[in-house]
C-alpha cells in the first residue's frame, strides 16, 4: 500500500489530477470563513469562542451536526457558502425520484443526450431552492438567536447585522446563491479533471474538517478533565477500537453485494460463435447508500423549523417541538421506522427488476434455474426485498449509534458524529470510491494497486465519466492563488 501511494506520484496524469483537487478543496475551505457583506465577523468570532467553553449536549447539536456536514461550517460562520452544497443534494434528489417515477423523464434518462438534459434541469432546479433557501436565511440573520445553529449568539452583545437594509438583503441572497453555484462549478470541474466525485469529496472535506475539534474534545473529556483516571483514558482507548470496528463494519457493508450468476446462450453470427459464458450481476446489501438518513433526518427537521417559527410562544408547539428535536428517544424512534422505510422506497424507487429481467432476456442472458422473464423480476425483486431487510436494519443501528454513545459516556455530538450515523457512511464510501480511480490509473499503467492479493470491487468502470486531466499550467495558477490568499490572510492577522 505504501509503494501504492509513491507510485501515484510517477504517472503524470495522476499527479495533475489530485494537485488539482486538492487546489480546489483547499479553496472551498476558504470560502467557508468568508463573511457575507453586511454581517459583523466579531460578533459571530466572539460566539464561536463561547461555544468552545459550552460544548454540550443540547438538544439542537445532532441537527446543527448534520447542517454541518453540507456546509462545511459556512452556517455558523454565514460565509457565502452558508447553505453548502444541500442545495445541488437536494434537487439532485428531486429529479432522480421524479426519473424513476415520471414516464417522460424515465424514457428522457435512457436516450442518447438525456443524462445531459437531466444534468441541466438539476442545475436549473438548484438554483431555484438556493434562491427560496437564501431568501429565508437572510431573514432570520436579523434575528439570529432564534436559530439554533446560532443560539445564545444574542450574549455577545451586538448585533449580527447592524444595517439590515433591503439592499442588504438582495446583496445577501445574491451572494449565498452565486456561492452555491460556484460549489456546485467546482463539484463539477473536480468530477471531470480531478479525482473521485467532486460534491462526494466536498461532502466529505465538510465532514472531515470537524475532525480535530473532535478529538481534543474526547482527550478533554476523558483525560484533560476536573477527575482525571487511568480507568478513563482506558474507555478512550476501547472507543477508540470500537470505532475502527465499526468503519471496518461500515466497509463491509458498503462493498457487500450478492453475485447473481447470469449465463449467456450461444449464438452463431457468420462464423463467430457469440454468448456461452458466465456473469454477474452484483446487488449491493445497502443498495440505498445513506440517502434514507438523509431523508429521515430532513423530514423530521422541516417540523421542528417550522414550529418554532410559526408559533415561537405556544406551550404545546414547545412540547411537540421538544419531542422531535434530538435526543429525545421519540425521535429516534420516529427516526429509525423512517430510515427503515425509505431504505425499501429508495430501492423500490430505482431499482428495476422487470426492466433488467427483459434486458436479459433480449440479449440472451438468464439466470441457471429461473425462467427468462416474468418469473426473473420476481426472483431479483425476492432477492434484492431480503437484501435490503438488511441494509435498513445496518443502516438504523448506525443511525441510534451516536445516541448511544452520547447518552452513555456524556460525549457531544461533534464527537459521537464520527462513530455513526451520516458521516462515517459519506467518508467511507468517497474514500473507496477515491482509491478505486487511482487503483485504476496505476493498473492500467501497469503499477501494483493498493492491495495486491485482493482488488477493490468496481475499479474497471470508474474512469468513463471523467474528462482530460488539467493542464500543469492551471494547476501552477492555481496554487499561486491560494498561496497569495494565504499570505494576505496571514498579514491581516498580523496586522490585527
Amino acid at each position: 500500500m505504501i509503494s501504492a501511494f509513491a507510485n501515484t506520484w510517477r504517472v503524470p496524469e495522476l499527479r495533475d489530477r489530485i494537485l488539482f483537487t486538492l487546489a480546489l478543496i483547499v479553496i472551498v475551505r476558504l470560502g467557508v470563513h468568508a463573511t457575507l457583506p453586511g454581517v459583523d465577523a466579531t460578533v459571530i468570532k466572539e460566539w464561536l469562542k463561547m461555544q468552545v467553553d459550552q460544548q454540550g449536549n443540547n438538544p439542537a447539536a445532532a441537527v446543527g451536526t448534520l447542517l454541518t456536514v453540507f456546509s462545511g461550517g459556512g452556517l455558523q460562520q454565514c460565509g457565502i457558502f452558508a447553505l453548502g452544497i444541500m442545495p445541488y443534494i437536494s434537487a439532485s434528489i428531486m429529479v432522480q425520484l421524479m426519473s424513476a417515477v415520471v414516464p417522460k423523464l424515465a424514457r428522457l434518462a435512457r436516450e442518447d443526450g438525456g443524462r445531459q438534459k437531466l444534468n441541466q434541469y438539476t442545475r436549473y432546479l438548484t438554483i431555484c431552492i438556493a434562491l427560496i433557501q437564501g431568501v429565508m436565511l437572510v431573514q432570520s440573520l436579523k434575528t439570529p438567536g432564534q436559530l439554533f445553529y446560532l443560539s445564545g449568539i444574542e450574549k455577545v452583545g451586538r448585533p449580527l447585522v447592524p444595517v439590515p437594509s433591503v439592499e442588504w438583503v438582495l446583496l445577501s441572497v445574491l451572494t449565498i446563491v452565486a456561492g452555491t453555484i460556484l460549489l456546485m462549478w467546482i463539484g463539477d470541474q473536480i468530477t471531470e479533471r480531478g479525482i473521485g466525485n467532486g460534491v462526494s469529496l466536498i461532502i466529505t472535506v465538510n465532514i472531515v474538517h470537524a475532525l480535530p475539534g473532535a478529538l481534543v474534545l474526547a482527550w478533554k473529556t476523558f483525560v484533560g478533565g476536573v477527575d482525571p483516571s487511568p480507568f478513563r483514558a482506558l474507555i478512550l482507548v476501547l472507543l477508540i477500537a470500537f470505532l475502527l470496528f465499526v468503519i471496518a463494519g461500515v466497509i463491509a457493508i458498503t462493498q457487500g453485494q450478492r453475485r447473481i450468476a447470469i449465463q449467456y446462450a450461444k449464438r452463431v453470427v457468420g462464423r463467430k460463435m457469440f454468448g456461452g459464458q458466465t456473469q454477474y450481476l452484483p446487488l449491493k446489501v445497502n443498495y440505498a447508500g445513506v440517502m434514507p438518513i438523509i431523508f429521515a433526518s430532513a423530514v423530521l427537521s422541516l417540523p421542528a423549523m417550522a414550529i418554532q417559527m410559526i408559533f415561537r410562544n405556544s406551550a404545546w408547539a414547545t412540547k411537540l417541538q421538544t419531542a422531535m428535536s434530538p435526543g429525545s428517544p421519540w425521535y429516534y424512534v420516529i427516526a429509525g421506522t423512517m430510515i427503515f422505510f425509505f431504505s425499501y422506497f429508495w430501492v423500490a424507487t430505482m431499482f428495476q427488476p422487470s426492466q433488467i429481467a427483459e434486458d436479459l432476456k433480449r440479449g440472451g442472458g438468464y439466470i441457471p434455474g429461473v425462467r427468462p422473464g416474468k418469473p426473473t423480476g420476481e426472483f431479483l425483486d425476492f432477492t434484492m426485498s431480503r437484501l435490503t431487510f438488511a441494509g435498513a436494519i445496518f443502516l438504523t443501528g448506525l443511525f441510534i449509534l451516536p445516541m448511544l454513545l452520547t447518552s452513555w459516556f456524556q460525549l457531544p455530538h461533534l464527537v459521537t458524529q464520527f462513530f455513526g450515523g451520516t458521516s462515517v457512511l459519506i467518508v467511507v464510501g468517497v474514500l473507496l470510491d477515491v482509491m478505486r480511480q487511482v487503483e485504476t490509473h496505476l493498473l492500467q499503467r501497469h503499477y501494483d494497486g493498493f492491495l495486491r492479493k485482493g482488488r477493490l470491487k468496481g475499479r474497471y468502470d470508474r474512469l468513463q465519466s471523467t474528462g482530460r486531466a488539467a493542464t500543469t499550467t492551471a494547476i501552477v495558477y492555481l496554487w499561486v492563488f491560494i498561496a497569495v490568499i494565504v499570505l494576505v490572510a496571514v498579514a491581516a492577522w498580523i496586522y490585527q
